[in-house]
């Protein structure tokens, strides 16, 4: 929120500098994300009046003008402006001035052949937002000439932009900003107590109905006539403009400046309008839940379809405004308006957000209602919204109508219980200097009397503390009190002090496996990707948002494997080249139980894995499937799991004959293989790209097992290996993992690794079968394999291979 430190002086004495405050605030919690300095803007310009105004010898547009600022010689001022004329009282800017907002610094200059002395300003140029074209025109009269502009502009004042936090909705306002500047300066508040509001007649033609008494708690509807719509002064668009809010006409300022002073937001219908739009004479102002599929076009000119999560303003049950969100554009206040119902309403916090995000839609008004309007305060917004009314545009009070549903004012001050020991428990001890010590009694009762709590004392340290009706939001436990006394006294007042008894931190198992499953991949060169849950909707089984921050992006991801031949894509479009890389995160499901998630990693690679070309040529090597099956076997033999493979041909993004399912003890690991050419051809990618998703539970609980985890120590054989070579014909349907299961099982003992070095298949090989040559390597770690001990060992496996697979032996 925007804060004015003129605005901000009438409501509570103020000694520090602007820098000083912004400091005390932000280390009270509220941080002050900027310091708008506008002394600065208008430095040296002054009050002028233009005696004479004659045209440009030597150009049509241009003026020549003699202004008196109050020195002994009038100045010479060429100006462009179109509504420069005599006897005007303008800002000049004299020679030496600079204009920051601009980042002009006035010096003699000859325009055009003409002499120019200075510079008649327009508010743009001094940092003013405005729709007026050329210089302005100070509408006061007989103004002091030479006198400084800056408090007729109220630019001399400083702005300070404060971000208070989602528990302090008492802070949006300059009342509460008051109260808080009070309580950690000790200085005296000045609050205004607007005065009781008269209704001169009663037309009864306004009726309330709330269908939602916990939505909407309290309602206050005020029929205002004779009403004169005008711009308004000076003062209160001053006020409103350095909130950054654009005056409109003086009773929509009104609205918003109530807004602004009390943190109440107030809605003001057209009356007439409002009758207009129910064809009735007579008013009932309801609130209610909207219908699926009612609409209303709201103030900045959007129709929205709305749903039951909607809570309406209805005028005779049709509906004129989202209750806490906007009005509606059908019943708007405007230039011709006589007379209005003006709106004072607590919402509830909840209810408001939904209806706010249901429609995409957040305001001024929205923002203060979703953390919690002030209840005990709704009656002096209101009336001081009326009184301004009746000053400012002339209007009567003709008629009030008053729906309360909250609990009785005696129980809006919360009573909480508060223990000194438990302060100092959780604080610790304070910095007095050369020693530390504890607070004592009288501190906390200053600290939270300033914040405008009652204490009543009942022992030693013990208090009960009646909490002020404007805070009964953020104020429940006693530490809540505790956090506004270490606030308040100063955080940076208490000791560093560390737990007596700290523990050292550690890893869980599964993080620790994650980190080395992290690392492994790393080191085969996959570089790790990070990807966005959200992702566009359309796939089956997606799990789609209610309320979405952004439409193309509103379902929750189902694999990861789309978004890693998307990153694959953009990195080629890029011109970074193929990508080698993983991801791990969360997916999403539906299931017909209910919405599933799970853990799973998945990666994609396709690029050279050769850091220079020097030695292959200039052109990138296309990776090989078994390349990329041996990164995967590379990081499952690094983390000690036997993984095995099963032809698949499920997933329509990978090629059909070149993908396999992985399974690891009887469960399903996940699946790997390559892109399919149709899929890979769309995205304009490489013939040569492979992908593999696992489940990442699956894998932590294979990895969870003793024999992995803490590995016994085999000693390495000293006798030399004996190895032996078999080829045969197989049936190609046969797998070759299913060939080395077998080979393995026959040859145990003495059998110590088996790998597969020739395929062929062609001329001389029988249809449907293909040529396959194994090397096993035989060793014992006691002696010398003699042929006599191989030979029958090696048979046995020839013979296994005949009997189960019924291969054609060739060696």
């Amino acid at each position: 929120m925007r804060i004015s430190l003129n605005w901000l002086r009438e409501l509570v004495e103020i000694k520090l500098s602007p820098e000083e405050l912004a400091e005390t605030l932000t280390m009270a919690g509220f941080e002050v994300e900027d310091i708008e300095d506008r002394r600065t803007w208008a430095n040296g310009v002054v009050v002028g009046k233009v005696l004479e105004r004659q045209p440009h010898p030597n150009a049509d547009k241009l003026s020549v003008c003699q202004v008196d600022v109050g020195a002994a010689e009038t100045l010479n001022i060429v100006c462009g402006a179109a509504n420069v004329r005599a006897d005007i009282y303008v800002p000049v800017a004299t020679t030496g001035t600079y204009l920051p907002n601009i980042d002009l610094k006035i010096k003699p200059a000859k325009l055009r052949g003409v002499p120019s002395q200075g510079m008649i300003c327009s508010l743009k140029e001094l940092g003013l937002p405005t729709d007026i074209d050329g210089i302005y025109i100070f509408p006061q009269k007989d103004l002091p000439l030479g006198s400084d502009v800056r408090p007729l502009l109220n630019l001399d004042d400083v702005i300070l932009d404060v971000t208070a936090t989602a528990n302090r909705a008492d802070a949006l306002s300059m009342v509460g900003i008051a109260r808080e500047v009070a309580a950690l300066t000790g200085e005296k508040l000045s609050i205004p107590e607007p005065s009781e509001v008269s209704i001169t007649q009663n037309d009864g033609n306004l009726t309330l109905k709330i269908t939602d008494q916990q939505a909407c708690p309290a309602y206050i509807g005020t029929v205002v006539t004779d009403l004169k719509i005008a711009s308004s002064p000076d003062w209160l668009q001053q006020r409103l403009r350095s909130a950054g809010v654009r005056p409109i006409n003086n009773v929509v300022d009104i609205t918003n400046y109530v807004l602004l002073e009390w943190g109440q937001p107030l809605h003001a219908f057209d009356k007439e309008r409002l009758q207009f739009v129910t064809g009735e004479a007579s008013l009932i102002v309801g609130v209610r839940f909207a219908n699926a599929g009612e609409t209303l076009k709201t103030l900045d000119g959007q129709t929205r379809t709305l749903t039951t999560q909607n809570l309406l303003i209805t005028a005779n049950d049709k509906p004129v405004a989202l209750a806490g969100v906007m009005g509606g554009e059908e019943t708007e206040v405007h230039e011709n308006t006589q007379s209005l119902v003006l709106e004072a309403a607590l919402f509830d916090s909840v209810a408001i957000r939904r209806s706010s995000r249901s429609v995409g839609l957040r305001s001024e008004a929205s923002g203060r209602y979703e953390r919690g309007v002030n209840r005990a305060e709704l009656e002096i917004a209101n009336r001081r919204a009326l009184s301004l009314m009746s000053e400012l545009a002339q209007g009567v009070i003709v008629h009030q109508e008053i729906a309360d549903t909250r609990p009785d004012p005696a129980t809006w001050s919360r009573s909480i219980a508060l223990r000194l020991e438990r302060v100092n428990q959780v604080l610790g001890p304070v910095d007095l200097g050369e020693e530390t010590g504890e607070l004592k009694e009288q501190d906390v009762e200053r600290v939270l009397t300033a914040l405008g709590c009652q204490l009543t004392a009942f022992g030693v340290g013990t208090w009960n503390v009646a909490v002020p009706p404007y805070r009964y939001r953020d104020l429940e436990r006693e530490i809540d009190l505790i956090e506004e006394i270490a606030r308040l006294y100063g955080y940076d007042n208490f000791c560093d002090t560390l737990p007596e008894k700290s523990e050292a931190g550690y890893l869980s198992l599964d993080q620790e496996l994650i980190r080395k499953l992290r690392a492994h991949l790393r080191a085969e060169g996959l570089t790790e990707l990070i990807h966005y849950s959200l992702v566009k909707p359309g796939e089956d089984r997606q799990i789609v948002l209610s309320n979405p921050l952004f439409t193309e992006y509103s379902a929750l991801r189902t694999d990861l494997i789309s978004g890693l031949i998307d990153a694959f894509q953009y990195n080629l479009e890029q011109g970074n080249g193929s990508l080698n890389g993983f991801d791990i995160g969360r997916i999403f499901w539906q299931e017909e139980e209910g919405l599933q998630e799970a853990e799973a990693l998945a990666g994609i690679m396709g690029g050279n894995r050769t850091v220079g070309k020097w030695s292959k040529g200039s052109r990138e090597q296309q990776m090989s499937w078994f390349e990329a099956k041996g990164i995967l076997e590379s990081v499952f033999q690094q983390l000690g799991l036997q993984v095995e493979y099963q032809p698949d041909r499920r997933d329509p993004r990978l090629h059909p004959g070149r993908t396999a399912s992985l399974w690891v003890r009887g469960n399903s690991l996940g699946i790997f293989g390559q892109l399919h050419p149709q899929l890979r051809l769309e995205k304009g990618l490489p013939d040569s790209v492979y992908l593999f998703q696992l489940d990442v539970d699956v894998l932590l609980d294979s990895l969870d097992e003793d024999e992995i985890l803490t590995p016994a120590f085999q000693p390495y054989s000293t006798y030399p290996a004996s190895d032996r070579d078999i080829a045969f014909f197989a049936p190609v349907k046969i797998s070759v993992a299913d060939i080395e299961k077998s080979i393995t099982k026959a040859g145990k003992g003495l059998l110590e690794s088996v790998e597969l070095f020739d395929e062929y298949r062609g001329e001389n090989v029988p249809e449907g079968q293909r040529s396959l040559a194994f090397r096993l390597i035989y060793r014992a770690s006691d002696r010398t394999l003699t042929d006599t001990e191989v030979e029958p060992v090696h048979n046995k496996v020839r013979e296994a291979l005949v009997e189960k697979f019924g291969v054609n032996l060739r060696s």
